[in-house]
């Protein structure tokens, strides 16, 4: 397993209710945006690629985190 396979396991394993919502849900979420945001910059194929709805939801709802 990658580490972004991990992101996408805790993102994808709290929206379904299966474990909480938690510091590492948001810190997940938080990752994959941004490397959303550099794929996006990287290269105009992406341009149009954007996260769920609930991913977002999930973004807007997290207390502020700071990612090293």
């Amino acid at each position: 397993m990658t580490r972004m396979d991990g992101h996408f396991r805790v993102v994808g394993r709290s929206l379904a209710g299966v474990r909480p919502v938690d510091e590492q849900t948001y810190a997940s979420a938080a990752v994959l945006s941004e490397r959303l945001e550099r794929l996006k910059q990287s290269n105009g194929l992406f341009a149009g690629i954007e996260l769920s709805p609930d991913v977002e939801a999930l973004k807007r709802r997290a207390p502020a985190l700071t990612l090293s």
